[in-house]
């Protein structure tokens, strides 16, 4: 889990090295993550919410550790599968806005869980 966010933060190093912009959620092509696992990715994060709820209602955190665990693992199958920052800057653009979610999710459930999200491993 801390591997994924420091694995997403590194794509962002290379984009800030760059000069690679990233698009709000405004301006960002969302229909270009059309690949099945974007897709999954985002059905991932739009459980997020839920689980918080849920986790903390029924006192069992280890929901959070499962969650991240599977999030993870979506992460990487994607991060092998497909480039993130390739010649087509819309499809770019739309696959690091993804990431920027990704990583702040992950961010937010170590910090629920009191474990580091570190930049580098």
């Amino acid at each position: 889990m801390q591997y994924a966010h420091a694995r997403i933060a590194s794509v962002f190093r290379e984009v800030e090295a760059r000069n690679i912009p990233v698009p709000g959620r405004d301006t960002v092509k969302i229909d270009l993550l059309d690949v099945e696992e974007e897709q999954n990715i985002i059905k991932a994060l739009a459980k997020y919410p839920e689980m918080i709820e849920e986790a903390a209602l029924a006192y069992e955190p280890h929901r959070i550790t499962f969650y991240l665990q599977d999030l993870a693992g979506l992460l990487h199958n994607y991060y092998f599968k497909h480039r993130i920052i390739t010649e087509d800057l819309a499809r770019t653009g739309a696959r690091l806005f993804l990431m920027k979610q990704v990583k702040t999710v992950i961010q937010s459930a170590l910090k629920i869980l009191g474990v580091t999200a570190p930049e580098r491993m």
